[in-house]
């Protein structure tokens, strides 16, 4: 019924998948973490203490952004963070200093706000935008680019436009 030739060519589509699966399984392996290496189920992803520096960057990268970060928006993010975090004031001063020597070696936001998107709520995400609002008008006046950073930061948050408008309304109202 077959022959041989056919076979060979019936085998080699099955031969290449088990060499292209076993091939994936060796590459997989690399990226793998070594073993022992691997966090715990019930650990969380990131520590408290780098979700309060992302937090305190992000507040700070938007106070910068209006070419004018002074002691009025750094009085604004001490407060926020204080409250927000439940920090003594060396506590707060530390982290302060943590998050302007952060900002100014980022090179991107990503960095600190894909803490928030694997380990903070929808709740904790809007108090985090509310925050920023905060800082922003903090000097009496609103920057276009940081409307822009607050518009940015709560996409990539999965905040809607409407959460963030009413956030904004929010702080404006108190």
């Amino acid at each position: 019924m077959g022959s041989k030739a056919s076979d060979k060519l019936w085998l080699s589509p099955l031969l290449l998948l088990c060499y292209a699966s076993a091939m994936i399984n060796r590459i997989k392996a690399l990226f793998a973490a070594p073993k022992g290496a691997a966090q715990a189920v019930d650990k969380p992803a990131h520590s408290v203490d780098e979700l309060q520096l992302a937090a305190a960057a992000l507040l700070v990268e938007a106070a910068h952004l209006d070419d004018s970060y002074d002691e009025v928006e750094r009085a604004a993010i001490a407060h926020a963070v204080k409250q927000e975090f439940k920090l003594s004031d060396e506590e707060c001063k530390t982290l302060l200093q943590q998050a302007e020597v952060a900002q100014h070696e980022a090179t991107d936001l990503h960095r600190f706000v894909r803490k928030f998107d694997a380990n903070f709520g929808n709740e904790e995400r809007l108090r985090l935008i509310e925050m920023l609002w905060r800082v922003v008008y903090s000097d009496g006046e609103l920057h276009p680019y940081e409307s822009n950073l607050i518009s940015r930061i709560a996409a990539m948050l999965h905040v809607t436009d409407r959460e963030r408008a009413e956030a904004r309304q929010r702080v404006l109202a108190a």
